[in-house]
């Protein structure tokens, strides 16, 4: 029963997570078909941070994930997603529309991302690491496809669109057939008080202080690798190429994250959730330091730093969700998870938002070394963390 369980819920949020990056995959296609403003086409991606965030903050201070059967709320929430990112196939690119469906794509995936957390922590204690390594994994997978669609389908943006939005409703019907683990337990009235405990309880507050370090490079790099390395790649390789290449690196970068998740997660549960979490933000922002030294240089390098930097970028992220499942009282857990998500992707709205403006003004070099400013804030949270252990 654990086994399919987990299995269902970790292809439902690899389908489902894949609309995150929709707009970003095929943002160059979209600019040959039509006149974008620069601010519209970051909008484009950080609506769905800020969408992502307001649904959370609803979803914490009601506690939808403690309180209501999250397989439906998974459910309901996948498939009304999907139908909303299909709006993009029948509006103009980079229009208010296009922006507003984006936005309340990314207000859906708070039932999708979060909810999925406290169904995977219901099924583990010491295995915890491992199951939300897994789940973050398969996120980072499916964050990674539009960008695997959008190099195999060429200029034809829409089959991308199209793709991933009966991608998310397959993740609904999925989410159904999931079942509920021996340590889920359920809320048994609403209590807004229960987010209070981010700041009462210390453990759980430098676990939120780790995730926010870590959550100011994850989604600045994730949106914007494919455009920079196409900057850096077009100083040595022609602009067609260079930009096809992009496409190609982002998917490998941000999917070989997803199988990073997998062994940290095993390792989070031996040696420790926060010395692992500890260890990727070294890598990660030593490679963001890296990937701003080469920028422009040797394509091979830079491809292989980037790569570097995918893969260490998101395995923290697991352990900084699973230190707040082991601190939070277990009925709170869930929500207390979402508020965590939406504290962060409430940092990743304006980092998304402002990374192209930043580099068009300073350049890719200087931006991506400012990234590295994230891990090293929560290297120093979880040093603390590991310090009360």
């Amino acid at each position: 029963m654990k086994l399919r369980s987990l299995t269902l819920l970790l292809l439902a949020e690899l389908a489902a997570m894949s609309l995150w990056f929709v707009s970003a995959a095929v943002l160059p296609d979209m600019l040959r078909e039509a006149a974008v403003s620069p601010f519209r086409q970051a909008a484009l991606s950080s609506g769905v941070q800020g969408g992502f965030v307001v649904g959370s903050l609803i979803s914490a201070i009601l506690n939808i994930p403690d309180r209501y059967d999250p397989r439906r709320v998974l459910a309901a929430s996948a498939i009304a997603a999907g139908g909303v990112n299909a709006l993009l196939l029948l509006v103009a690119p980079g229009s208010l529309t296009a922006i507003a469906a984006r936005f309340a794509t990314g207000a859906l995936l708070a039932g999708v991302y979060p909810v999925g957390m406290k169904i995977a922590v219901g099924w583990g204690e010491r295995d915890r690491g491992f199951l939300v390594g897994a789940l973050v994994g398969a996120l980072a997978l499916g964050s990674a496809s539009p960008y695997l669609i959008a190099f195999g389908g060429g200029a034809e943006w829409r089959l991308t669109v199209a793709a991933a939005s009966l991608a998310s409703l397959f993740a609904g019907l999925l989410s159904l057939g999931v079942g509920l683990g021996p340590y889920h337990r359920t809320a048994q009235r609403f209590d807004p008080r229960v987010i209070v405990t981010a700041w009462t309880n210390r453990r759980v507050r430098l676990a939120y202080a780790g995730y926010l370090g870590h959550m100011w490079e994850l989604y600045a790099m994730w949106a914007w690798v494919a455009a920079a390395t196409a900057v850096s790649y077009g100083a040595t390789l022609p602009a067609a190429e260079a930009e096809r290449l992009s496409k190609l690196t982002a998917f490998l970068a941000i999917g070989a994250g997803a199988i990073a998740c997998v062994p940290a997660g095993f390792a989070a549960d031996r040696i420790g959730k926060a010395r692992v979490a500890m260890l990727a933000m070294i890598v990660s922002g030593a490679a963001a330091i890296a990937t701003a030294a080469t920028f422009g240089g040797p394509v091979w390098l830079t491809f292989a730093i980037v790569i570097v930097w995918g893969i260490s970028i998101i395995p923290d992220s697991a352990q900084f969700s699973a230190l707040v499942a082991d601190a939070a009282p277990p009925a709170q857990a869930g929500s207390l998870m979402t508020f965590q998500t939406a504290l962060g992707f409430a940092l990743t709205f304006v980092t998304v938002q402002v990374t192209p403006v930043l580099a068009e003004t300073f350049g890719w070099s200087t931006v991506l070394f400012g990234l590295a400013l994230g891990p090293a804030f929560g290297i120093a949270a979880m040093a603390r963390l590991q310090a009360m252990r």
